[in-house]
């Protein structure tokens, strides 16, 4: 359908609106270079729009960061953007993008990178560019590196991956005797095992031996879901005009598995991320099923806590994991010199990475992680090997952190871990809607 926009009481198609703010754009320009106190303007630091959907501590650390590289380069000033996490924050970049008027620097799930890098909202890096200033290939770990290309160009540096780990409360461990020597958790390898770990933790706590918040929150069903199909060594293909191709095994098994642990003994029957939180911070259960993002509100609490991946039950390691990535919104017309500001942007942030792995984030920026300052943070560098075993959600222009895709997940999956439906139904369901989606056109 022709999408039309109303201005001034009259229609106006999408095409005219563009063109139009094309040419305001120009008219804009000629009156910045030829208005009174140019010579005041140019000396001016240059101002660099800055799009990214972190708050809480997340932005904070941002913010930090973000200050840090402006008080070092004088020559420009980033200022940041924050809007709300999820659809809103991408509809919004893809209309500025399209609208062009994009800020020249955001912040971009790499999961999402495959529905926007295809229709030109975001452009590629410039290799050489970064190698300017210090950023190289062999500076990010294999999968992360291979995760920003798109049909061989780089379309996001990754500024971090965060991984969906188990959190566990070292005195309850210990007191259930499922330490090892070292004071690390024991290692469990398969479905059981890990079960009968959880119910000793019980047995201590008794309240719950393990954490998991998912009602109403589609994304928190697909990490822990997708961190055990992965498990399996099964892949999902997701190809534009054919049916997904997915183990239907695997996704039965890893989904009865799961709903297994919600018998009000190893976790509670029903509960909210929130609620699963406040559980594990209270000393009521052992066991966390979360992201490496909550680290502050662990640290906050002064639990005794350590951290790890989520124990391999199905023979392959792997880690649901996504990355904040930097990519570059489609300008009308580039700016030379705002464009090497932001690449020397992302490399001052890269490089003062440090503070980003204190908020429970692991560095994509490899000089940070083999540092000594890293290895010593604790328990951050416990679970520094997820960056080796990301499982990046598959490659869909609807699929991604965010998505709605992960909302029709819960649509068809939340029944099943509530007891309410079987796992192969909600299974099948999910792969129909799925289906049909991949008989639709990528709407950007």
């Amino acid at each position: 359908m022709k999408q039309f926009e109303t201005i001034a009481g009259r229609q106006v198609s999408r095409r005219q609106l563009l063109a139009g703010s094309a040419a305001l754009g120009s008219l804009g320009l000629m009156a910045g270079l030829t208005g009174c106190g140019g010579a005041a303007q140019a000396s001016q630091a240059r101002e660099i729009g800055f799009w990214h959907l972190l708050s809480g501590g997340d932005g904070i650390k941002m913010q930090a960061m973000i200050a840090a590289a402006n008080q070092a380069n004088p020559g420009f000033k980033v200022h940041p953007t924050v809007l709300a996490w999820g659809p809103p924050y991408y509809t919004k970049l893809a209309m500025a993008s399209a609208g062009g008027r994009p800020p020249e620097l955001a912040i971009m799930h790499a999961s999402r990178v495959p529905g926007y890098a295809p229709g030109g909202l975001i452009e590629p890096w410039d290799l050489d560019l970064l190698a300017e200033n210090g950023v190289r290939a062999e500076d990010f770990a294999s999968r992360i590196w291979e995760k920003s290309q798109q049909d061989g160009k780089v379309f996001s540096i990754a500024l971090d991956s965060h991984p969906f780990i188990m959190f566990y409360n070292t005195d309850v461990a210990g007191k259930a005797g499922l330490l090892e020597a070292g004071g690390r958790l024991k290692e469990v390898s398969t479905p059981d095992d890990f079960k009968a770990m959880a119910l000793e933790m019980q047995k201590v706590t008794k309240g719950h031996g393990l954490s998991f918040g998912y009602l109403n929150l589609g994304s928190q069903m697909w990490r822990l879901f997708y961190t055990l199909y992965k498990q399996h060594g099964a892949e999902i293909v997701l190809t534009p005009g054919q049916p997904m191709q997915a183990d239907r095994d695997a996704a039965i098994e890893s989904l009865e598995f799961m709903a297994s642990l919600f018998d009000d003994t190893i976790a509670a029957k029903s509960g909210d991320i929130n609620t699963g939180i406040a559980e594990f911070v209270r000393g009521d259960s052992g066991m966390l099923f979360s992201g490496g993002w909550e680290m502050p509100t662990m640290k906050k609490a002064k639990l005794p806590v350590d951290a790890v991946t989520i124990p391999t039950l199905y023979g392959t390691t792997a880690a649901y994991a996504d990355s904040h990535s930097f990519v570059l919104p489609r300008q009308l017309v580039a700016d030379e010199q705002s464009r090497r500001d932001a690449y020397k942007f992302v490399s001052d942030v890269l490089k003062g990475s440090l503070s980003w792995a204190e908020a429970g984030h692991i560095p994509a920026y490899q000089p940070i992680v083999q540092s000594q300052a890293y290895r010593e943070l604790s328990p951050q560098a416990h679970y520094a090997n997820a960056a080796d075993i990301i499982a990046y959600d598959p490659e869909a222009w609807f699929s991604g952190s965010g998505s709605d895709w992960q909302t029709y997940f819960s649509e068809y999956i939340q029944n099943v871990l509530l007891g309410r439906n079987k796992a192969a139904a909600g299974w099948d369901g999910f792969v129909a809607r799925t289906n049909d989606l991949l008989f639709r056109p990528n709407p950007v």
